[in-house]
């Protein structure tokens, strides 16, 4: 099933790419992205325009990779996340890091507050407000000195509040429509403003996080039996809790501070993945990866798509897909 869903990774990075008001043929993009690798490149015909190059290497394909990258994060943080707190149920946002990025991006945005970290001042920012809430949430959760898994959740759910109640202070301080309408958009959730320079630090968070998680699969899958079955197991379920909380934020800060807030699929992908492959983390966490990287990439083609040539955040029809499936999802979990 992993060599499947590569082909299908593949595959959808190039159709992808050619998909827009500006259509590529899949072959022409196929063409370029080979001449562009150093060992075959003197084999390749050049038989397309300088506009299409410019479309796919510069426009599209760092939009489509950074798809992959924000995809396959979200679904591993919700995999880690319903491992922590023992329920399918669970997103990766609930500790608040989603609405804290949001909060400081926004001060960014409207009010050059961080314009000191120059061109990635927002990203930066977002992150910066991620770690803060995340970090606040732990300070909070822990209860002589372990991690108080109810506590975790309550207080994730009031920093959340918090930080909201924040962001619409700002956005009604702000001092222009335009601002406004910009930040209103990135904190919807795009890819729209994505750079090969944006790539390196959630591609490398990304890997280094998979890495760590596929190391701890058995204590994920303890996890799931329970603290106390887990810790007869041998797992040191304190320290195992702490390492997924700084996973968790590490990917989400991350890649909120590079595409805004994408929801539900966080949710939806690892459910999806246990009712393919079963509850074992160590074909979980590939394959959830994987699936979350394509249903970000053709979510972000259907949103270039429906309104062409303006484009709809990508966060909303996420949401219109996402609502429904978690309202399926209760209704499951309330009839089991």
């Amino acid at each position: 099933m992993i060599f499947f869903l590569i082909i299908i990774s593949v595959g959808s990075l190039i159709f992808s790419v050619g998909i827009g008001p500006v259509s590529v043929h899949p072959l022409t993009v196929a063409k370029i992205l080979l001449s562009k690798l150093p060992i075959i490149e003197d084999y390749i015909q050049i038989d397309w325009t300088p506009l299409e190059e410019n479309i796919v290497w510069i426009l599209r394909l760092p939009r489509v990779i950074l798809g992959m990258i924000v995809g396959a994060s979200l679904a591993a943080a919700g995999v880690a996340m319903q491992a922590l707190v023992r329920n399918t149920l669970a997103d990766p946002f609930i500790l608040g890091v989603s609405a804290g990025a949001s909060a400081t991006a926004t001060l960014s945005m409207l009010f050059g507050v961080f314009s000191f970290l120059g061109s990635y001042s927002l990203s930066i920012s977002a992150f910066i407000g991620a770690v803060m809430s995340t970090t606040l949430v732990y300070c909070i959760a822990k209860v002589k000195g372990k991690i108080n898994i109810a506590q975790l959740l309550l207080t994730g759910v009031a920093v959340s509040m918090i930080m909201d109640a924040v962001t619409k202070i700002i956005t009604l301080s702000a001092p222009n429509a335009l601002g406004l309408h910009n930040a209103a958009f990135w904190m919807s959730g795009s890819l729209a403003g994505s750079k090969w320079a944006y790539l390196k630090l959630p591609l490398i968070v990304m890997v280094i996080c998979m890495i760590i998680l596929i190391i701890y699969y058995r204590a994920l899958n303890a996890l799931l039996l329970g603290e106390e079955a887990a810790g007869t197991l041998g797992i040191h379920v304190e320290r195992t809790q702490k390492m997924l909380i700084v996973v968790c934020s590490l990917l989400v800060g991350v890649t909120i501070s590079v595409s805004g807030s994408i929801g539900f699929v966080g949710l939806m992908v690892p459910h999806v993945t246990r009712l393919l492959v079963g509850s074992d983390h160590k074909r979980v966490l590939p394959i959830s990866a994987l699936l979350g990287g394509i249903l970000v990439v053709w979510t972000d083609v259907a949103a270039r798509m429906v309104i062409a040539p303006e484009e709809l955040p990508i966060g909303i029809l996420t949401a219109l897909i996402g609502g429904p499936f978690f309202i399926w999802l209760l209704r499951q979990n309330a009839k089991s």
